[in-house]
């Protein structure tokens, strides 16, 4: 299925469903439901999910059973996977839950893949048992699976059923090049993890780019990039809002993952120069303040990048404001 190049940067989302501290796994699966349909209102153009593991603070590990739950309570945005780490699963498995997802949910549902854990090394090994990824298997892995989804051939001794010929759209995630180079490569659309691992984004949109080969899925480059949202009346309050963020950013960077905190007052200040180094650069494309300020940084990205879709990330602590957060960014937009 052929990627229509947009006339502007699309805006969709990307959502690893937070559990908030005080709040619960069923909580979080509902504020997910719930914001997707406040981003199908928006006129958003996907919404995507993340499998991580052994997270207490994130409740999309099921990442195909959320896909599924979200496409059913929406009508219209394309739902997939942002994405399913591939080396965590059968290419047989997961062309016979997307297959049948892409049956129930016709010209609606995504597979974004990934090669990484999505998880640490003790729960990777948990679930790869004894299976060790090397380089040369995550191509093909995805060639693999662009075979099961793709028409059955006469004689063909493997099928996915479901699966077969639903030809659900591929997208190849990546935080470094080797993502940016295999898409290139096959023809396929190309989202970079920024909302994270900002650091080699232009290097890896160029080498994207530059080494684009046509497909049947693609005449050209199709490209989105994560950004970090935050929006509110003003900058001021945006910074406060952000905290819960930073809060999770420095978690991760200590090895001390925690549920989604409230927000709370001049936490940056609390942090040594370090600190705020690391959350700075893990942030580095980060859109927070006002609809002015996001609207200038909005630009200020597509003026960088030439992406054709920016997939925002938004966890914000309170329900209502990351929904005001998701309002901001399109009439931002607009």
């Amino acid at each position: 299925m052929a990627l229509p190049k947009p006339n502007k940067t699309q805006l969709s989302m990307l959502d690893l469903v937070a559990v908030r501290e005080g709040g619960t796994v069923a909580q979080a699966l509902a504020l997910a439901l719930r914001t997707a349909q406040h981003a199908e209102q928006l006129g958003f153009t996907r919404y995507w999910l993340a499998e991580h593991h052994n997270m207490p603070s994130i409740a999309s590990s099921a990442t195909a059973v959320l896909v599924g739950h979200i496409a059913g309570g929406t009508q219209r945005i394309r739902v997939g996977s942002g994405g399913i780490m591939l080396p965590n699963h059968a290419p047989l498995v997961v062309a016979e839950a997307f297959g049948t997802l892409a049956e129930l949910y016709p010209n609606r549902i995504d597979l974004g893949l990934g090669r990484a854990p999505g998880t640490d090394a003790y729960t990777m090994r948990a679930l790869r048992r004894n299976q060790v990824e090397t380089e040369q298997d995550f191509p093909r892995e995805v060639a693999e699976l662009q075979d099961l989804l793709g028409d059955a051939r006469p004689g063909q001794r493997l099928v996915a059923n479901p699966g077969a010929g639903t030809h659900v759209p591929i997208w190849l995630l990546g935080s470094s090049l080797f993502s940016a180079r295999l898409a290139a490569e096959r023809g396929l659309p190309y989202a970079f993890a920024s909302h994270f691992a900002p650091q080699m984004m232009m290097q890896a949109i160029e080498i994207y780019r530059n080494n684009f080969r046509p497909s049947a899925t693609l005449a050209e480059p199709y490209l989105a990039i994560g950004v970090p949202l935050v929006g509110a009346p003003t900058d001021d309050e945006a910074q406060f809002l952000a905290s819960s963020i930073y809060q999770r950013v420095l978690g991760i960077l200590t090895g001390q993952r925690k549920k989604l905190q409230a927000p709370m007052e001049n936490f940056a200040s609390q942090l040594n120069e370090g600190e705020r180094a690391a959350v700075a650069e893990f942030l580095g494309m980060a859109v927070i303040g006002s609809p002015e300020t996001v609207k200038a940084s909005f630009a200020k990205l597509q003026v960088m990048t030439d992406a054709d879709e920016f997939i925002l990330v938004c966890d914000v602590f309170e329900p209502e404001l990351r929904l005001r957060s998701l309002d901001i960014a399109r009439q931002a937009w607009a």
